[in-house]
């Protein structure tokens, strides 16, 4: 079954297919992690894009039912230079060929993925589409055309919780933490379990009474598209400044950032993978991070907005933490749950607690 990666600039790639058969748009973005793929595949945020693996075998260990982040594969479509048909784990319960062919996401490996990558780190992220069912080229012209993009895209409306769930309830719990959902990752619910939490998760599109109910701590999580497109999100979030302490992650993080004042923009390729170092500019200890995402929240405006820059992106510069002590808010760009690792920022858990008090 031949494969092919068609971009919005022209460039194709072409190669064997793997996966379902089928032909699938989206933007594609690089993930430099040398594991961890199901993580990858199952994460939220991660929607509506074709990930390109840069480590050069993928699918050694197969799948399992317990590294999952979310019932379901996210990702549009899956790039490597070498996907492997046999694994060879005692936690495996299936191949990844079949995981992918299971949940309708086609594949391409044997292709020059050192030459996309570095495509993409020059381009910048683009729109492309990846086919492996022999969709002739005008038809993947068109699709990719109609293809609306991730700016101005509210997808974490559309990834979250549609009705709220208590996740862990324990009878004496050390805080009752509510968790706004935008595609969270089962991981963060599960160290907030750990740490003796009452954990309630929300849809994000809920008012911040809804929020604040019975809660010590408001958790924005995760998750994809424009956090500028959820100007009501940002509206509720701005009704409760002050109210409640409240901490984010990525998209909560960038949330958070404009319901202060503070700007977001695009970055060109984004950050995602395992092995992204940050500064902690309060200790200077430096944690190596996983992170995912394509939008910032611009420096100079959350000074402006009497905001702290906390923790650093020391590959670029750009922030990846702040706090706001009057308005009792703390967050950060990365995740501090990440699974299977980094766990340099696992720590981060008890400092969102101790913002709160508990």
């Amino acid at each position: 079954m031949g494969g092919i990666l068609l971009l919005e600039d022209g460039k194709s790639f072409t190669g064997e297919g793997f996966g379902a058969s089928a032909t699938r748009v989206g933007e594609v973005v690089f993930n430099t992690a040398m594991t961890g793929y199901q993580e990858v595949l199952t994460d939220p945020s991660y929607c509506e894009q074709i990930v390109v693996m840069t480590t050069s075998h993928v699918g050694n260990t197969g799948v399992n039912d317990d590294d999952a982040e979310s019932d379901g594969v996210w990702v549009a479509g899956f790039v490597a230079r070498e996907f492997s048909r046999q694994h060879s784990s005692h936690r495996a319960t299936e191949g990844l060929d079949r995981y992918l062919r299971r949940h309708g996401v086609p594949g391409i490996q044997g292709i020059d993925t050192r030459a996309l990558v570095r495509h993409i780190r020059e381009r910048g992220a683009m729109k492309a589409v990846v086919s492996t069912d022999g969709t002739d080229a005008h038809e993947l012209w068109r699709r990719l055309e109609a293809w609306p993009g991730m700016a101005g895209r509210a997808l974490a409306v559309e990834v979250g919780t549609r009705t709220p769930y208590v996740f862990h309830d324990p009878p004496q719990p050390r805080a009752r933490v509510s968790v706004v959902d935008g595609g969270v990752k089962r991981n963060i619910l599960r160290l907030l379990a750990d740490a003796g939490c009452r954990v309630t998760v929300h849809p994000i599109d809920a008012t911040f009474e809804d929020w604040a109910a019975d809660a010590d701590l408001v958790f924005f999580s995760n998750g994809p598209g424009d956090p500028a497109a959820l100007p009501a999100v940002v509206e509720q979030i701005r009704r409760g400044l002050g109210e409640l302490p409240m901490v984010g992650i990525c998209l909560g993080h960038q949330l958070l950032g404009l319901a202060i004042g503070a700007d977001t923009y695009k970055l060109k390729f984004g950050h995602r993978g395992a092995n992204h170092p940050v500064r902690d500019e309060q200790t200077g200890r430096i944690e190596i991070t996983s992170q995912n995402h394509g939008f910032c929240v611009e420096e100079s405006g959350l000074s402006r907005a009497g905001g702290t820059v906390t923790h650093r992106h020391l590959n670029d510069g750009t922030v990846a933490g702040f706090r706001h002590d009057g308005h009792r808010i703390m967050s950060v760009q990365f995740h501090p749950e990440a699974c299977p690792g980094p766990h340099d920022s696992r720590g981060l858990v008890e400092r969102f607690l101790r913002h709160a008090g508990v």
